[in-house]
């Protein structure tokens, strides 16, 4: 009887997953605003009062599925960018970087670039200050680098916000070539480099 407690907050954390899992797969389709929690919780099995033991709303279900989307970047993104090497290289590592996580996360990457300007207020703000949160990790990383040495702190958040933005532009490029040919991938490829290479090279002159 005493793992009972232990159980329950297992099967609970089950459910949980799954109704995120299951409104995922349904947003391949459509957007939140359109999204029923009965669809959801009939995806999963459970009777829809379930839905309001894990979420207040389709709203809530939406943040979290922000967080699960987004969360676990900003240590990927850290990584990154405190990596040894010159712009080039970052570059390059940042592109294969956003190419496997595409492939690797599909839906979640095509619900952020449908959600970020969708018509759930909430959803778009938890979007909105995850990527203010990648912008003033990326504005941190860039002081340490030669490249922003004199840059005030604003023009540095302004480029941090440039590389973010990008860097979701990407993202949307890979997703867009998923079932493309090789070839299609490697123009991306190409193409997503060369558009950061350029914020790159304004950064160097920016004091000029």
């Amino acid at each position: 009887m005493s793992h009972t407690p232990g159980i329950r907050q297992v099967q609970k954390q089950r459910t949980r997953q799954a109704l995120l899992d299951a409104a995922l797969g349904l947003l391949e389709e459509q957007s939140l605003s359109s999204l029923g929690l009965r669809e959801v919780t009939r995806a999963v099995g459970v009777a829809p009062t379930a839905f309001y033991r894990h979420f207040r709303s389709t709203a809530d279900l939406g943040v979290a599925l922000v967080e699960e989307a987004l969360g676990s970047l900003h240590a990927v993104l850290g990584d990154l960018m405190s990596a040894v090497g010159d712009s080039d290289e970052l570059v390059d590592r940042a592109v294969d970087l956003i190419a496997r996580h595409v492939d690797a996360y599909p839906a979640h990457v095509r619900f952020i670039a449908r959600e970020r300007h969708g018509g759930v207020q909430p959803v778009r703000e938890s979007i909105q200050g995850q990527l203010s949160r990648f912008a003033e990790e990326v504005r941190h990383e860039l002081a340490k680098r030669p490249e922003t040495e004199g840059w005030c702190d604003d023009d540095r958040l302004m480029l941090a916000g440039l590389y973010v933005d990008q860097m979701l532009a990407t993202a949307s490029l890979f997703l867009q070539a998923l079932d493309e040919p090789e070839e299609e991938r490697g123009r991306v490829t190409r193409l997503a480099g060369r558009r950061m290479r350029l914020i790159s090279i304004g950064c160097r002159h920016w004091l000029d």
